[in-house]
């Protein structure tokens, strides 16, 4: 078990991250392409991945065990601006923390000649690994990266409206079952013991579309705290590949166009309905049209159900696209 205390200065400093990481999604999808878990949200995505890699599961597979640590200095905090900020801090980790990191892992494990190299400050080497690691995303996570995106979008709103309602007491009670608070000290499940005090730092909480099981935290006490936690999905959410969806024909009229517009950061079918001025059932219905032609996502909240934009709904709204890994900045929710 893993124990994180809290002091008051702690429970201030907590924030939510506002983007998804795209280097600990990367990182931790090389868990779920190995794994026979979670099926029905990802076999089709291991089925669609699989023949567009060319070795890099191979060359990542010994820094990224299937259980266990892995280094600390593969996810740096950049991982939240985007892909290629991500790839500069780590291109920029200091020799010795690399040597110190991988020196662990090599206490479990016969590590190949490359990360030895690695490990020895080889500019060749870290040039093949930042390589494998590009490759990698682009037939992994790139295809998927707005339904990524809009799952992590919906665990956010649940988790914001929590901390809304109740503070930082009702944000983390309402963590996965895998993390229990009992104030002032989270507890969660872990494949070891152990107790992390933030001592005044504060805690950065991640949702991760591969994240699953249990969370995920750094091992490195002198990093800022991060603990990954699995972002709520529904069964059914699988991730595609974007395409034009057949349903948006039906995405005509006034009252529709108010609902997407009234969904913003994230409602319940109730208030979707007093926001538009309609009944709670014709709330529902339109909020189903839009999530058919990919607008809109849905989770269920308890007895209640969060409605929440999806990249092509907010890109609708904005009146055109962009990528969502090219925003320079991470969004936040500080308390």
């Amino acid at each position: 078990m893993l124990r994180v205390h809290f002091t008051g200065l702690d429970l201030a400093r907590l924030r939510l991250a506002g983007d998804p990481d795209v280097l600990w999604e990367t990182v931790l999808s090389l868990h779920r392409l190995r794994d026979k878990q979670g099926e029905s949200i990802f076999g089709d995505w291991r089925s669609e991945t699989r023949p567009r890699l060319n070795g890099e599961t191979r060359l990542l597979a010994p820094l990224v065990p299937p259980r266990g640590y892995f280094p600390d200095f593969l996810t740096p905090a950049e991982g939240l601006l985007g892909l290629e900020s991500g790839m500069e801090a780590l291109r920029a980790t200091p020799a010795d923390r690399v040597h110190r990191e991988l020196s662990r892992l090599s206490t479990v494990r016969t590590l190949p000649a490359w990360i030895r190299s690695l490990a020895e400050g080889d500019v060749r080497a870290f040039g093949k690994l930042i390589g494998a690691l590009h490759a990698y995303h682009e037939a992994a996570i790139a295809p998927y990266w707005s339904h990524i995106q809009a799952q992590i979008e919906a665990d956010r709103a649940v988790r914001g409206r929590a901390l809304l309602d109740g503070g930082a007491d009702a944000l983390l009670s309402s963590l996965p079952p895998t993390m229990r608070w009992r104030a002032p000290v989270l507890e969660v499940d872990y494949p070891v013991d152990r107790d992390v005090h933030l001592d005044g730092r504060g805690l950065v909480l991640l949702p991760s579309f591969f994240c699953r099981r249990t969370p995920v935290t750094l091992q490195n006490p002198e990093l800022t705290p991060v603990l990954v936690y699995p972002a709520r999905t529904m069964s059914e959410s699988a991730p595609v590949v974007p395409a034009a969806p057949r349903s948006l024909g039906k995405l005509v009229g006034h009252t529709r166009s108010a609902v997407l517009g009234s969904i913003g950061g994230g409602c319940t079918t109730s208030e979707l309905a007093r926001r538009v001025g309609v009944s709670a059932a014709s709330a529902s219905q339109h909020a189903g049209v839009l999530r058919e032609a990919g607008l809109v996502l849905t989770l269920r909240n308890g007895s209640a159900v969060m409605h929440t934009l999806t990249p092509l709904g907010a890109a609708l709204l904005r009146g055109g696209h962009r990528n969502p890994q090219s925003r320079a900045r991470a969004r936040s929710a500080t308390m």
